[in-house]
């Protein structure tokens, strides 16, 4: 009897390792980080959201005891701080705290593991943590604005603040979380920063020295909260508010760039 052996299969590789998928592109990529932080992050949206505004509204009742009320620069910066500040404790502080955790209990082995751009993890954490500042920004806005005398009719900036200020924001926050080495000094870094866009964002400018007006230069929400700050002029500046707002793009690019940079040496390690 002769044993008749079966043809070598062709539909499967002889040797060496398979190949691997092609690395998903940043867009997808970054849609689907950001559909799932927003969806984690959905459970504490009502805790971030009240508190992050109940402060910044504790400022503002603060402050009318100080400031008085009508157009004046003091009232401006007032409320336009106090509204960029949701932004600030949202995009700077608690993102600066989520990544500083994710480094010290190992999460970002998981997003390691992921055939995702590291901008995409990023950029996509950063949206979905700015996504819970816009209403707390504009309750702010208005009750700060109906508080202290101030036009309400352009509150439609803060669909351009809030982006811009909170992309450069996030982007140091997350940079802060990134690069801390342990996690209680990147949240000691977002307490620290968040307490920065405070008192140089809230403050009068005009009671300031210049020292203090020199450091407030370096802190990117204060574009933001002058760009918001002019709109309550009785004749905005409109091209003094472009560049503000482009001065807040600008830097929320760098930033943004220098938390993919640290995620990438994050990961290497």
């Amino acid at each position: 009897m002769t044993l008749l052996s079966a043809p070598p299969r062709t539909d499967r590789p002889t040797g060496g390792p398979a190949p691997l998928a092609p690395a998903a592109r940043l867009l997808p990529s970054l849609a689907a980080v950001y559909r799932a932080q927003l969806a984690r992050a959905r459970v504490a949206r009502i805790p971030l959201l009240f508190v992050a505004t109940f402060q910044s509204l504790g400022i503002l009742v603060m402050m009318r005891g100080v400031v008085e009320a009508g157009q004046s620069s003091a009232a401006r910066s007032v409320v336009a701080g106090s509204s960029v500040l949701v932004v600030a404790f949202v995009a700077l502080n608690l993102l600066a705290q989520y990544f500083g955790k994710l480094r010290a209990t190992g999460g970002l082995d998981h997003y390691a593991t992921l055939p995702v751009p590291a901008a995409s993890v990023v950029l996509g954490a950063a949206a979905a943590y700015a996504s819970f500042t816009l209403p707390g920004t504009v309750v702010t806005a208005a009750v700060g604005a109906v508080m202290f005398g101030l036009p309400l009719g352009q509150l439609w900036v803060l669909l351009a603040v809030v982006p811009l200020a909170g992309a450069a924001l996030a982007g140091l926050g997350a940079a802060c979380g990134l690069l801390a080495p342990r996690q209680e000094i990147a949240t000691m870094l977002g307490q620290l920063g968040m307490s920065a866009a405070l008192l140089l964002g809230v403050l009068p400018v005009d009671h300031l020295p210049q020292p203090v007006l020199w450091l407030r230069d370096l802190l990117p929400s204060t574009y933001g909260v002058e760009a918001f700050a002019r709109t309550f002029a009785p004749d905005p500046d409109w091209a003094m508010v472009l560049a503000d707002l482009g001065v807040c793009a600008g830097v929320g690019v760098l930033s943004l760039g220098v938390a993919t940079w640290a995620y990438r040496r994050a990961v290497a390690r």
